[in-house]
């Protein structure tokens, strides 16, 4: 078990192996740029970037 006295970030768990649950709705934006905080101000939009975002289209 970690000390937790030394720890200096908020995550202690480890990455989860298990399937995620991810559910888009007519809700959200068409482009991935859209109103996401986390897209680039400037520049091109990166491979990683957009795959993250957009995740497996079935």
């Amino acid at each position: 078990m970690k000390n937790f006295d030394s720890l200096n970030d908020r995550i202690i768990a480890e990455p989860s192996e298990e399937p995620k649950i991810v559910i888009k709705t007519n809700l959200d934006p068409k482009q991935i740029t859209e109103e996401n905080p986390y897209a680039p101000k400037k520049g091109r939009v990166t491979p990683a970037f957009e795959s993250f975002f957009k995740g497996d289209e079935a």
